[in-house]
């Protein structure tokens, strides 16, 4: 969706002029000579879906979030000016629903009086939520809104750590490349894509297109079509797919919809040498819904991996996760909801002051360490300040693992291809 369609949710927001002050209140006179003292505590607001069609993968991030702000608290907090300030997270549901997210936001800046904002997940949700933060000029990261669409807008206080969609995708296309180089798959091969009518979806769908143009002769994506999120009956889509007789099966949808389409794909008895749901493929909820047998060999395209984790901050991050969490081995949700609120304090720590537009400043400048795969984490004006970086696609196995299968320099499996279960 366009910003428009956001106006009327964000103009509850209290206007600000360029000092940060509200309207109608001047700035403090030699406030840049004088700093404010410092909080006892920095209290960042966030919402997140922890109910709605969203509640699982929002329950993913809260644990990344509450698991850094532990992790900071029990270093004394975060270090501003030399000083260590405990940091408290306000968190909100969003349920799902896009004027809550955008209302919820308001009242975190308005009424809680919060210091910063922590994105919430879903990009359509991000995407509105956003206008708030921006109206109100207070940093707002977010690890929840991958389309391009969102940093397009010329926004200053925005900051996203998701890579590109449009990367997703052509990750997948990558490995596809890869096994038709070394013969295990034909040449011209023919796709269907089925794509969620957001700008994710639309993101997703072009990352195949622009691979195709970049590689004649590779593929020919014949079945182009677009549905809904939260959509109950994918019968009329996956006809198409099977008329189509497409070597290769790619979706680009959210959890529950992955679950709903591969559970009517199984009915219809399709089968395709090649399948993907985008970033959705190896979840445990899918495997426990659908069947370990029929999640076999589907590829996903994620922003990271557990596998990444056998050294330095990444490796500390895993471990830090299965300590809090009875061995539990974490998904990407929580490793980039643990990242973005790490992004935050950083940009603090920086800008060594609790001002908003200092910490604007620094988060713009950010150019550190990061567990997310390339290593670094920065905020590149020329992409809105959305973060980039490369994909980690990987493959489910009859044996209930998903290794990773691409980049070359990350794998740990060539992957398997074509399906062997297609007859």
């Amino acid at each position: 969706m366009k910003l428009r369609n956001f106006l009327l949710i964000a103009c509850v927001c209290v206007a600000c002029n360029k000092s940060g002050a509200p309207e109608g209140k001047a700035a403090t006179p030699g406030a840049d000579a004088t700093p404010a003292p410092l909080p006892a505590s920095i209290v960042i607001g966030a919402t997140l879906p922890l109910t709605g069609s969203e509640a699982r993968t929002g329950g993913f991030y809260k644990e990344g979030y509450e698991l850094a702000f532990e992790e900071a608290n029990a270093a004394g907090g975060v270090s501003v000016g030399g000083k260590k300030i405990p940091v408290e997270l306000k968190l909100l549901d969003d349920t799902s629903t896009q004027a809550t997210a955008a209302s919820l936001a308001d009242r975190l800046i308005n009424s809680d009086k919060v210091s910063f904002l922590l994105g919430t997940y879903s990009s359509h949700l991000v995407e509105a939520q956003s206008v708030v933060a921006e109206q109100n000029h207070v940093p707002y990261v977010n690890g929840g809104g991958g389309a391009i669409e969102i940093y397009q807008r010329g926004f200053k206080w925005l900051f996203g750590l998701l890579a590109p969609v449009q990367l997703l995708s052509g990750a997948i296309m990558e490995w596809v490349d890869s096994q038709q180089t070394a013969g295990k798959l034909p040449k011209n091969v023919k796709i269907a894509v089925l794509w969620e009518n957001t700008a994710h979806g639309k993101d997703f769908r072009q990352g195949v297109q622009d691979f195709a143009k970049k590689h004649p002769g590779c593929c020919d994506m014949v079945v182009d079509e677009s549905f809904e999120l939260n959509g109950k009956d994918f019968g009329a889509l996956l006809n198409k797919v099977k008329s189509a007789n497409v070597d290769i099966f790619l979706a680009d949808a959210h959890l529950p919809d992955y679950v709903a389409i591969q559970r009517q794909y199984i009915t219809l008895g399709l089968c395709h040498k090649v399948q993907s749901y985008g970033a959705r493929g190896s979840e445990k909820q899918a495997s426990e819904a659908l069947g370990k047998e029929h999640v076999q060999y589907i590829l996903s395209s994620v922003w990271w991996n557990a596998q990444l984790g056998k050294a330095g901050s990444t490796k500390h991050f895993v471990d830090l996760f299965k300590a809090k969490f009875a061995g539990r081995t974490p998904e990407w949700y929580q490793a980039v909801g643990y990242e973005t609120a790490r992004a935050m304090f950083l940009g603090i720590a920086q800008a060594g002051s609790v001002d908003r537009e200092k910490v604007r400043a620094a988060l713009a400048a950010l150019n550190t360490d990061s567990i997310l795969p390339g290593g670094k984490l920065s905020f590149a004006a020329a992409a809105g300040q959305q973060a980039s970086y490369p994909f980690v696609v990987q493959q489910n196995q009859p044996d209930g693992t998903s290794p990773i299968v691409w980049p070359k320099e990350s794998a740990s499996s060539q992957g398997v291809a074509p399906n062997p279960d297609c007859k």
